[in-house]
C-alpha cells in the first residue's frame, strides 16, 4: 500500500496525485517480485474499475515508461473484487465476490498456490485489517506529506518490522508483520 509521509493512503477525496510515479528500476523489480509471488489480487469495488481498465489499456498500448513491462502481469493475475452491490465488472480474469469477506479470504488463504496480494482501496484494506486478514504489510512510504486524508488504520495495532529498503526515487518500502496484542 502506498502511503504519504504522514501515513495517509489517499487525500480526503481519494486522489493519489501525491504518489511517486517515477519509480526507479530496483523498486519496479521489487514490485514485480511481489506480483510474481502472488496468483490472486484482492480489491474493493471502488478501486477495481479504474485499476482493471488502466492495466488492460497499458497492456494493449504500453505507456512510455518502466510500468509497461508490469502491465501483462497485472492483467493475467486472477482478480477478486469484493462488493456487496456489484454483480459484474468488465475485465480479464475478474471475479466478483458478494459473500462474507472473512470467510472468503480465509478460504483463499487456505488454498494451495501462491500468495494473495491486495491493491486496495482504503476502505477495503481497512476492513481486511479490522478482521486480521493481512499477514504481511508492504507499506510504500512516498516522500510527500499531504496534511490530511484517508487512513487504513482505525485502531491501535502492533507490528514487527521485517525489513526496510530505501529506493533512489525516494520511496521507502517497509515490510511489517502483524504482532498479537498483549
Amino acid at each position: 500500500m502506498n502511503t504519504s509521509l504522514d501515513c495517509y493512503v489517499a487525500d480526503p477525496e481519494g486522489q493519489l496525485d501525491w504518489m511517486t510515479w517515477d519509480q526507479d528500476a530496483k523498486l519496479l523489480d521489487f514490485i514485480t517480485h511481489l506480483a510474481d509471488t502472488s496468483d490472486t489480487i484482492l480489491m474493493g469495488r471502488k478501486m477495481a474499475p479504474e485499476f482493471i481498465t488502466y492495466w488492460e489499456k497499458a497492456e494493449k498500448n504500453p505507456p512510455d515508461n518502466d510500468q509497461a513491462r508490469f502491465a501483462p502481469r497485472m492483467v493475467e493475475l486472477d482478480k477478486i473484487v469484493f462488493s456487496k452491490t456489484l454483480k459484474s465488472i468488465q475485465g480479464k480474469n475478474v471475479t466478483i465476490e458478494n459473500g462474507d469477506l472473512v470467510k472468503k479470504v480465509n478460504q483463499l488463504k487456505n488454498q494451495e498456490g501462491k500468495d494473495l496480494i491486495v491493491y486496495g482501496g482504503a476502505n477495503f484494506v481497512s476492513s481486511l485489517i479490522q478482521n486480521n486478514l493481512i499477514d504481511d504489510y508492504y507499506l510504500f512510504l512516498n516522500p510527500t506529506a499531504i496534511g490530511k486524508g484517508l487512513s487504513i488504520f482505525t485502531d491501535k495495532k502492533p507490528f514487527q518490522l521485517v525489513h526496510s529498503t530505501a529506493y533512489d526515487c525516494g520511496v521507502v518500502v517497509n515490510h511489517f508483520r502483524s504482532r498479537a496484542t498483549k
